[in-house]
């Protein structure tokens, strides 16, 4: 940052000054809600004097509005205040129109994450953290209106400060604004339960702080006596606490102890046995509401003593005694009330929002002459954007407009053609941030883009996106299969004369779950037609099939080391037979043979492109052959095509494979197009086995595209 820079922002602010200018402005200008602006303002800054005296924070108080009145309000502010006071003005406009979508009438806008994802996201919007107590002062101002002029509104007003405001005060630690907020919110939003347990409290909320005050006053001058030294106070609990304690533990309010509560801050362990001692001597204690959490502590390590005494009236005070350690740990450590007390909050903190938590309870805590501490460098891992109903939408850092459509519906993911960003279009590659409000613009039909997938061109930023995207193709790839294979088992089973046959009914007959199972194993060639032919045959044919058959008999060709022996033929004896070179059948590859003229059987793989031409015009010279037990040294011949992106050292790659699995190389080809290389390798190998192991192997060798037999 520049020095000039530097002097600009830290200059002084007169907010006295702020409030004399804005007075003639808002001059009979009304609030939505009916109050009068400047009172709005003048009841802020009453507030916030009473949390941090801060003139930047009490001058935007009263000029965040301006905006409304004046076409350059940006350039009035920063010259007469500072570019401090004009960001603290600009991003409360944000969260004041983040809080009027919130309200969206939008069922999904009240999901159950959908609070603590606005609070998250109200927090990421504050580049300057002390906006919050702007919003805060502000929202409680209008609880305070509605309290003395009844609004319809109110009730939506305090739903929203229950799930998004109060919270946010309890983690600040700002109680005397998260008491009140919770309490007018509940007179609100629950009238009668309100009214109930204002009736039910024997005094004022005043008259129980005086009591609670008197409490401490008399335990400080006992611990003084016995010479502990020792930090005491209180708090009256407020009506809002009462009525949650009450539903959550099903405790009637005659069941309530800690309706008045004293802390006792030591600073041993020691000491706090002690000062338990001297309550306990002192008061007549309730011995079934003791807990030791120092002995014993909590799950989440929270640590202190509790017990309930009578106090000289009868009536009962909760007291916990603990070290400086234990309550610095139960209120910024893990057990910190916001942490487990916040219905609803299943969703943990992200480190980013806990240390800016952290950061403001520190600035509340600083001195106002001093420079307030330096705010978290820490980056947010997420962003938060809104649809245009209202609802927020949790997404990584350098998310774009495709990861907002997948995770707001996976279909409007795949449908998603454009995006406009708070009301202008953009390109799908743009980064969104918190706060934008997210428009997809989607087609009635069709799939997402192959590209989405290549994270190197920025569609899709989050994983989780772009598995749904491969998701769908593979989906695509599946389904055409499945087309492909009916295809070709509707056009068997009409050669076979069997075209009525139920698919349900074949598919069970060959132990298959699915109809869509049968087809894509059949698209595969994983089926025979043979064994198509066999589950479709009429029960007759079946019974014949069934009955004793001649046995087959070994052709007695003499085993040459190369595996062309052990092919059985049926009712034929000592006929040649060889391997055809076109196809290369090997063990247990199903297959034909095919009586040539001069060469003996010519032993064809059932699947053959050749053989379907000879069934077209020599089907009578088709005889069946099966194989039969080869000699143990036997090897057949085959070829296989790879190919890979061309690179030094390919071939040593493949081959390797072949030299640790033991399969002899007769034979290499190789081809270079455009960077691609086809090596085509001729092999021996004892059967399919141990081909299809080298496939596999060779499909993870790096730049490998496809491996396959030809």
């Amino acid at each position: 940052m520049e020095a000039s820079e530097t002097k600009e922002t830290a200059r002084p602010v007169n907010w006295q000054l702020a409030r004399s200018m804005v007075e003639p402005i808002y001059e009979g200008q009304v609030l939505e809600t009916g109050e009068p602006r400047l009172a709005h303002a003048d009841g802020m800054a009453a507030i916030l004097r009473g949390i941090r005296d801060d003139d930047e924070l009490l001058a935007a108080a009263y000029l965040y509005s301006v905006q409304v009145f004046l076409k350059n309000s940006d350039e009035w502010i920063e010259k007469s205040f500072g570019t401090r006071v004009l960001g603290l003005c600009r991003q409360l406009q944000g969260l004041i129109r983040l809080s009027v979508q919130a309200r969206s009438k939008n069922k999904e806008a009240n999901a159950a994450s959908q609070p603590e994802k606005l609070r998250r996201m109200l927090l990421a919007m504050c580049g300057d953290l002390r906006v919050v107590l702007l919003r805060l002062a502000s929202r409680l101002q209008t609880l305070r209106w509605f309290a003395m002029h009844p609004n319809p509104e109110a009730e939506i007003y305090g739903a929203e400060t229950l799930q998004l405001y109060s919270p946010l005060a309890n983690r600040l630690g700002i109680w005397q604004l998260k008491w009140e907020l919770e309490d007018l919110s509940l007179r609100f939003t629950r009238p009668e339960v309100y009214e109930s347990i204002v009736k039910k409290l024997d005094a004022t909320r005043s008259q129980r702080i005086a009591f609670v005050q008197d409490c401490v006053r008399k335990i400080r001058a006992l611990l003084e006596k016995r010479g502990i030294r020792a930090e005491v106070s209180g708090r009256s609990k407020h009506i809002y606490s009462i009525w949650l304690k009450m539903e959550r533990k099903h405790l009637p309010f005659e069941r309530l102890f800690d309706l008045r509560a004293l802390r006792i801050i030591v600073d041993t362990v020691a000491q706090c046995y002690e000062v338990l001692s001297i309550i306990n001597e002192s008061f007549s204690a309730i011995s079934s509401e003791y807990d030791d959490y120092i002995a014993h502590p909590k799950p989440n390590g929270y640590r202190s003593l509790h017990t309930v005494v009578r106090a000289s009236n009868g009536l009962p005070v909760e007291i916990q005694i603990r070290t400086r350690e234990m309550h610095e740990f139960a209120e910024l450590g893990f057990a910190a009330h916001w942490r487990y007390k916040e219905a609803g909050n299943s969703l943990g903190v992200n480190s980013a929002e806990e240390q800016k938590v952290v950061w403001l309870r520190q600035l509340l805590a600083w001195h106002s002459d001093v420079e307030p501490p330096k705010a978290p460098g820490v980056e947010d891992e997420h962003v938060y954007a809104l649809t245009p109903m209202g609802r927020v939408v949790e997404l990584d850092a350098g998310s774009t407009p495709v990861d907002f459509a997948y995770m707001v519906h996976t279909q409007l993911g795949h449908r998603c053609r454009g995006a406009k960003v708070n009301g202008a279009m953009v390109p799908l590659t743009h980064r969104i941030r918190t706060g934008d409000t997210v428009e997809i613009i989607a087609a009635k039909s069709g799939g997402p883009s192959r590209d989405w997938m290549n994270p190197e061109l920025g569609f899709a930023a989050m994983p989780r996106t772009r598995g749904k995207v491969r998701a769908w193709f593979n989906a695509q790839q599946l389904q055409e299969q499945i087309e492909r294979g009916r295809d070709k088992l509707d056009r068997e089973l009409a050669r076979l004369g069997r075209s009525t046959f139920k698919l349900e009914l074949l598919a069970k007959t060959l132990g298959f779950e699915s109809v869509e199972d049968l087809c894509t194993t059949f698209d595969k060639g994983e089926i025979s037609t043979r064994a198509i032919e066999a589950a479709v045959a009429p029960p007759s044919e079946k019974k014949a099939e069934e009955a004793p058959e001649p046995p087959l008999r070994s052709l007695q060709a003499k085993p040459r080391g190369r595996g062309s022996g052990g092919v059985l033929v049926v009712g034929v004896d000592s006929l040649l037979t060889q391997l055809a070179r076109c196809c290369h059948p090997v063990p247990p590859d199903e297959i034909v043979g095919f009586v040539s003229r001069g060469r003996g059987v010519v032993v064809h793989r059932a699947d053959c492109p050749n053989l379907k031409n000879l069934m077209e015009h020599s089907r009578e010279r088709l005889i069946d052959v099966s194989w039969g037990k080869p000699p143990e040294d036997a090897v057949y011949p085959l070829e296989i095509l790879v190919l890979a992106r061309d690179r030094i050292g390919l071939i040593k790659d493949v081959t390797d494979i072949f030299i640790r699995l033991k399969i002899n190389i007769t034979h290499v080809n190789t081809q270079t197009v455009k960077n691609v290389a086809r090596l085509r390798f001729g092999l021996e190998v004892p059967g399919t086995a141990l081909l299809h192991q080298a496939l596999k192997e060779i499909l993870g060798v790096k730049g490998v595209i496809s491996a396959r037999r030809c």
